[in-house]
């Protein structure tokens, strides 16, 4: 072993130099330029991701990993299908409903409990609830570590149809309220042991995310949806995490809603500090009375990319470009 590895970073040789070195998430994104939708774009994604193998990190068992995920557009011809097989009826035009993957308690009496809360926002919401299509998965196949089957959620598929005359961002705002309801309710309520399973992945018209305490080869595996030829689209991003300053856990893989990110946030704290302060005096014409129950925007147990795409995602829903 020379002395520059055993002392510390090999020196510069060929394109490496030691200047540039750190450890960080891997991240990637794929796309139609004309905005054509296939399957060899999940495909390609998959490949991507795996190429970033080295960028993700691990726990004691090789096949535990800290994290990885796929934000694809919303897969219209695959989920007319499963919607038709589960249940026995045609989904309404695209933009007029929303999927979401949805993290779920494994206590079958919980799990009714969360299901239910969702339900009971979604009508006081005024939108329709489609249904919950449980999520095909395959930890076998996937080889699925020991410690990422032990802090495994059950995983099921939201669908909601968009309520009387909404569409686009206003549905896509409805939507944004419905989740932020539920995971407030939910992820405090002390009543419920297993409150923190409950994780809202996605909820969209527009996208669908997959994701989990996985390994990047593991995630196609795993989610045998994704391997689907009906499952199209025009875009996916991919990430592989290293988690640096939270424990890995399944719903802090990425991607996040809008955002993947591959580093560390250092002013983490006070920009947190900020957003708080902010909600004293925030107000919103796109949702009037209804603000406040968007807070807090920042939400506990967030890596710091989450805390940044909870941000990120309510300066847009408000109004941003």
């Amino acid at each position: 072993m020379s002395d520059s590895i055993r002392y510390g970073r090999p020196g510069a040789q060929g394109l490496y130099r030691p200047e540039f070195e750190h450890d960080s998430c891997g991240v990637g994104f794929v796309a139609h330029i004309k905005g054509e939708r296939s399957h060899q774009i999940v495909r390609d994604a998959d490949h991507l991701l795996c190429r970033m193998d080295h960028r993700g990190a691990r726990g004691a068992e090789p096949n535990t990993g800290d994290g990885a995920g796929i934000l694809t557009a919303l897969p219209l011809t695959f989920l007319a299908k499963v919607a038709k097989e589960t249940f026995g009826f045609e989904l309404p035009d695209p933009g007029r409903f929303a999927a979401g993957n949805v993290f779920l308690p494994t206590d079958a009496e919980e799990r009714e409990r969360c299901k239910a809360t969702v339900n009971a926002i979604c009508a006081e919401e005024g939108q329709t609830l489609v249904g919950w299509r449980p999520v095909p998965t395959d930890a076998d196949k996937a080889d699925l570590g020991q410690t990422a089957r032990s802090a495994a959620p059950y995983i099921e598929q939201l669908v909601i149809a968009a309520g009387e005359g909404l569409e686009g961002d206003a549905f896509e705002r409805k939507l944004y309220l419905i989740r932020k309801r539920a995971s407030h309710r939910l992820r405090s309520d002390a009543s419920l042991k297993q409150a923190k399973y409950f994780y809202v992945c996605s909820l969209s018209s527009k996208v669908l995310i997959y994701k989990g305490m996985l390994t990047p080869g593991q995630l196609m595996a795993f989610y045998p949806d994704l391997t689907d030829p009906d499952y199209t689209s025009h875009l996916a991003m991919v990430h592989s995490r290293f988690s640096t300053n939270t424990f890995p856990s399944w719903d802090r893989a990425q991607p996040n809603r809008f955002m993947s990110h591959n580093g560390e946030i250092n002013t983490l704290r006070g920009n947190e500090n900020w957003m708080r302060a902010r909600q004293g005096v925030a107000e919103s014409e796109l949702f009037g009375d209804s603000l406040q129950k968007l807070f807090p925007v920042v939400e506990p147990d967030c890596s710091d990319s989450g805390v940044f795409d909870n941000v990120l995602e309510f300066l847009l829903m408000t109004g941003r470009t």
